[in-house]
């Protein structure tokens, strides 16, 4: 009886052996059919962190690719708004330039002048609020010294600095000298224009130079000279009918046939520059040069002359003031 149950149990033995061997064949067998880029069932849990990074990250680049386009969309947007509107402003503000005259302005000056800088800064100041164009042309005689080449590059105006060697020792026959340079200039470059003379003493209303861009030939103006010591003003100028000059009003004039000097102040006058390099189109076979070596007198000859050319400033009626003459003392 013993061994009878002995050898059962070792039967049995044999067959849980035999049913663990079949169990762990057959596992090993399916296992090897298994691809080895799908995960198991038991690496699920492990990938799934994975996969929810690999969806924020595919979330952030769309969102990051559609925030380029608009980017984009907006740049190629405002592109073309440049493109549309800024030309069409540049060409209205050419087309604006174009349409008006050159001024040409013409100021001598004298190192005996007093606070020179100060009122060629001054003057400065005004010319810089006038549209363009305008150019300002600077005589002075040439030294070491001088400050005026400092003071012109701060301007921001166009302009033209000449200088001269001559030595004078009376102040107007300076002034005088210097102007004629001015016009020489003007003539040798063929500059077309409106010309006027401003000293350093002149005040302007900025409606003036609007006014004389519509000159033809001659215009004049008058001119309110203010004296500090007797403290008075003095009016010189032409007495117009509308725009037609049909008498002056002159300070100190006894005859008209006086005119070395001519009685018209000299800035109350202003002329189109091609009388002096354009003698054709005045109806002259030679220029001033070959005529006169004084284009100065030359010009103020013309302007009183030439009334049929002669238009008073303003046009509506030359009675209104828009330049004032601060008649004082400059000189050292």
């Amino acid at each position: 009886m013993a061994s009878l149950e002995r050898s059962k149990k070792k039967m049995h033995l044999w067959k849980k052996a035999i049913v663990h061997f079949i169990l762990c064949f057959v596992m090993g067998f399916f296992t090897g059919f298994t691809p080895a880029g799908k995960a198991s069932i038991f690496s699920g849990r492990v990938s799934a962190p994975k996969t929810v990074e690999a969806f924020q990250q595919t979330k952030t680049q769309n969102l990051n690719r559609s925030l380029l386009d608009e980017r984009q969309e907006l740049k190629a947007h405002v592109q073309n708004l440049k493109r549309e509107v800024i030309p069409e402003k540049v060409e209205e503000k050419i087309q604006e330039t174009n349409s008006r005259r050159l001024v040409i302005v013409v100021t001598p000056t004298s190192r005996r002048t007093k606070l020179r800088e100060v009122f060629l800064s001054r003057l400065a100041n005004t010319l810089r609020l006038v549209a363009q164009p305008l150019l300002w042309i600077i005589v002075e005689q040439k030294s070491d010294e001088s400050k005026v080449s400092e003071v012109l590059r701060q301007t921001g105006i166009m302009y033209r600095h000449v200088v001269f060697k001559e030595n004078f020792t009376d102040f107007d026959s300076e002034m005088d000298y210097q102007r004629n340079i001015a016009l020489n200039h003007i003539e040798h470059h063929r500059l077309s224009g409106i010309v006027h003379f401003a000293g350093l003493s002149s005040v302007y209303d900025l409606s003036f130079f609007e006014e004389i861009r519509a000159i033809q030939a001659f215009g004049t103006w008058p001119i309110a000279r203010l004296s500090a010591n007797r403290k008075r003003v003095i009016i010189e100028g032409p007495i117009c009918d509308s725009s037609e000059v049909v008498g002056w009003h002159l300070n100190k004039m006894s005859n008209l046939t006086d005119t070395p000097p001519p009685p018209i102040h000299i800035s109350s006058f202003a002329f189109n520059s091609s009388i002096l390099w354009d003698p054709e189109r005045w109806g002259r076979t030679s220029s001033i040069q070959d005529a006169s070596q004084d284009s100065l007198k030359f010009v103020e000859k013309e302007v009183l002359e030439e009334e049929t050319n002669l238009k008073g400033i303003p046009a509506q009626t030359c009675s209104n003031v828009l330049l004032w003459d601060l008649h004082i003392s400059f000189r050292k």
